[in-house]
Parts: structure tokens; sequence; C-alpha cells
């Protein structure tokens, strides 16, 4: 049961089989083990103290109190922030100075789905690398005795947390001048859970007008809500392009990330928009100002972005005098690699976005808080401002269905070794771009092919610097691949 759903990053499978609750108070108990012994962990009651919330799904409720149960049981004294998005567990770890906190959601998988999302202290990721293997081994450890010992000597306390995360998101966002016309933006919540952060901290801001798509938490949805799949757009495009909007936002389950368009409805590469937002980050702000943007470049100035990203990236990065960072693929990753380079700032393709000013972690809310904030204080559209990032023709993600990823990996590196830049940070990076020719192909592209952890597929990405050189790119180099996979 437990090899089923622990997964890279975390726990999630369908309910009840094989996620239930006695699987859920399994993981409590070895969870609240873990995180009370971790080494970062505070000191005296902070050391106790595990945070917890949900999301919108009809399971969530069954499974956090049982998660909870196993958590008392460890000794944990849980402070129980309610229904919220994701993002919030990382605030709340931190502003009730926790040794953890645990997020009962399934993100953006379809209704039948849940799991948990484990951080540690100052909301530090725990994966399999990074802890979330030791939480299984214990989980698997525990006998009768350990499930069955009461909990009754551990407190569990419901805090509402939700003032002091919109002011802390909404030092993001500063309004615009009186003068101007209210931003309109639609959002598509997805019936998940930024149909609760949208009201609770963007509602009656001065100078917004919010569009509201699937608000409604039923615990079921209109369309799949994962904003990564362009059908799961559709709805946030037309209502653009209907209600003449500045900006478009399609939020995923559990609201941490979200896919933005530009006012005519055409969905925005989170590349490009990684891009875009250095500039942001990588500014001075007043510190006079009476509601300033936090000061990012205080710390270094590293940002990070993922493999997948196109060139323009790292070009954008170095031209505003900034350190770009290359990163592997995952939130454990991206997370790790900000705080210990202290960044300013990163960006992945997944739609995850991450902010030295959000404790390092990523945030959906802060990502449109930005990007608001910067419409309101500019005359240029959202198209005018992404447009100079839109340089280079790319593959976007093309999964290929195989049963041998290792040996297609494996030949591929061997084509192209001595004849391109090859690394394997993650998967395996092919790096033609300086080049004029490389092997039976024209120079001035890269490609990266990493595998999936859970299923025979392989994930293809390329960027080049004509589009009939990424043609033949695609055609010559993924003949092998095995068959094209239109589902993901």
């Amino acid at each position: 049961m437990l090899d089923q759903i622990f997964k890279a990053y975390d726990v999630r499978g369908v309910y009840p089989d094989p996620l239930n609750e006695e699987a859920a108070r399994r993981i409590g108990v070895a969870a609240g083990r873990f995180l009370l012994t971790h080494p970062q962990v505070p000191g005296g009651d902070a050391g106790k103290r595990v945070v917890v919330s949900r999301d919108m799904r009809t399971s969530s409720p069954s499974l956090q109190s049982s998660l909870i149960d196993g958590l008392r049981s460890a000794g944990a004294h849980v402070i129980d922030v309610g229904m919220c998005d994701t993002s919030v567990i990382y605030f709340a770890v931190n502003h009730l100075d926790c040794a953890g906190g645990i997020q009962t959601t399934a993100s953006h998988n379809p209704p039948q789905y849940n799991g948990f999302k484990i951080s540690g202290p100052l909301a530090q990721p725990i994966g399999a690398t990074t802890g979330l293997s030791d939480i299984k081994q214990i989980a698997q450890s525990l006998g009768e005795h350990d499930l069955s010992a009461k909990s009754e000597q551990n407190s569990c306390e419901r805090h509402d947390v939700w003032d002091a995360y919109r002011e802390h998101i909404l030092r993001f966002y500063r309004r615009p001048a009186k003068t101007r016309q209210p931003l309109k933006v639609v959002i598509d919540a997805s019936n998940g859970m930024a149909g609760k952060l949208i009201p609770k901290v963007f509602e009656g801001l001065e100078g917004l007008e919010i569009v509201a798509l699937n608000f409604e938490i039923t615990g079921s949805f209109v369309h799949e809500p994962n904003p990564l799949v362009a059908r799961n757009m559709e709805s946030t495009q037309h209502a653009v392009r209907k209600h003449g909007a500045a900006l478009g936002a399609c939020f995923d389950g559990d609201a941490d990330r979200c896919m933005l368009t530009d006012e005519q409805g055409r969905i925005i590469g989170c590349d490009h928009l990684t891009a875009l937002l250095c500039g942001h980050f990588l500014k001075h702000t007043d510190p006079t100002d009476n509601n300033p943007i936090p000061d990012a470049i205080a710390g270094s100035n590293m940002v990070l972005y993922d493999l997948r990203s196109s060139k323009v990236v790292a070009e954008t990065i170095e031209e505003l005098g900034a350190t770009p960072m290359r990163c592997r693929v995952g939130h454990v990753f991206m997370k790790h690699e900000l705080r210990e380079s202290q960044g300013v700032f990163g960006g992945e393709l997944s739609g995850h976005f991450y902010f030295r000013d959000n404790y390092y972690a990523d945030s959906g809310a802060i990502t449109l808080a930005s990007v608001i904030h910067m419409l309101g204080h500019t005359d240029k559209s959202m198209s005018a401002l992404i447009a100079p990032f839109q340089k280079y023709p790319t593959s976007g993600e093309i999964n290929f269905r195989t049963d041998d990823k290792d040996a297609v990996m494996r030949k591929l590196k061997d084509r192209f070794t001595g004849k391109a830049q090859i690394d394997e940070l993650d998967g395996v990076t092919v790096d033609a771009w300086s080049r004029d020719q490389c092997a039976d192909l024209p120079g001035g592209w890269w490609l990266n092919v990493r595998a999936s952890n859970t299923e025979p597929l392989l994930r293809f990405n390329a960027e080049a610097k004509d589009a009939a050189v990424l043609d033949a790119v695609i055609d010559r180099v993924t003949q092998s691949f095995g068959e094209r996979d239109h589902g993901h």
C-alpha cells in the first residue's frame, strides 16, 4: 500500500484504495516522528508544533482527521489552519514558527485522488531525497501499538491565518494611480482552492476588477484542474476575449501555480514569464514607500530556471547583471537551490514560481500579484511586455511512450557525444546552440530528454534559432523514441 502512494515529491493515490484513513494515520505518526526530531526544528514548544491544512476534495476532511490523530500520537501539537491553498502552509510554518507542515491535497489530479505535501522547518520541502523516504520507512515499521497510542495529551487547535497571509501576499502588489481604469483580470479557479484564495486576498483591491470563473467549491471539477493541459485553458482564453480583459489566469487544484494568458487570450510560456519577472525582482525598491515590494536584491543576485527553459531566460538574467543558475526539474530541487544560493527568484515550466521573500517557496498568489502590479504600472499590454522574450521557436513538451527509457537515452547520448555539449543534470541535455553543424543536423539548437518517474514515458523539449531547424531536430531525433503520447 505505502509503496504505491509514496512518490518522488509527495504522497499521492486514489481514495480509498490505496490511500485511506488507515494509511493517513500511519503517515501522520511517521511524519510527526520525523519532523519533531529534524535537526533544524525550533526549540521549546515550537519544536512540537506542526501546522496542517487541506484542499476542497470530498475525501480531504476524513484523511486530514486521521493524519492529525497520527501526528498527535507522535507527540505533535497540531495547528489546523483549515481549507486553503497549499502555499498557505509555507507561510504558516514560518509565521507560526512550526517544526513543519502538511497539506492534504492531490494538486491537479482528478477528484478521486488525494495525498499529502509535507514541509519541514522553514517550509523546506520534504521529498524522497530530503526525508520522504525516511518517513515511508518509519510508516512501514509501525506496529499496532504505535498506531493505537492515545493522542489526547497532545492538543489540536484551529488558527485563522488569512489576514496575515493576505498582508504577506499584498507586499508584492501596489495599487496603480487613481487616474487609471481598473485592471480587468479573468481568473479561472478550476473549482479548486483559488475559489477561496482569490476572494480572501484579491477581491476589493482598488484598481482591480476580477471576472470569476469556476469559483464554486464542490469537490468536483468543471474541467481538469491542470492548467498545463491546453484544453483546460480554453474557458480562460474565451473569457479574456469576451470581456476585453488585460490578463487571464487559470489556477490548478491546490492553487500553488497558475498559467497566464495575454489580453488576446494567448497562453504565456512560463519560461517567458520567468524572463519578464526577472527584471521586476532584480529592481531596487524605494524603502520609504508606504507599501514597498520586498527588496529582493538584498540577497544574492542569483536567478534560477529549470533546464527546459528557453535560452532567452539565461540571456535575460545575464543582461540584467545577475547570475543564472540552471536547475533540475521539480519543486524540491528548485527550493533547495534557491535557499542554498540565497537567490532572488526562480521559475519552472510547470507554472511554479519561487520567491526569496516567500521563504524560498512557490506561490501562485504572489505570481498573480506580481504580474498585476506590473500591468498596473505600465502603459504596455501583457502581449507587449512578453513579446521581447518570444525570440526562439520551441517544441513544447512532447511525450513518447517507450518500454526502455534508459536504452533510448543511452543511444541519444552516444549519437551526439563529441559533436555537441552533453550533460546529465536531469535526463540528457544535448546543446548544439553555438555550433554550425552537429552530426547530420545543422547547429543552433538544444534538446532535453527526461524519463517519467511513474510512467513508461520520455519527455522531450527542444528549441532552435530557426523554425526549420527545430522541425528537423524533432523529426530526426525522435524517430526511435517510440509512439507519441497525446494524452500528456
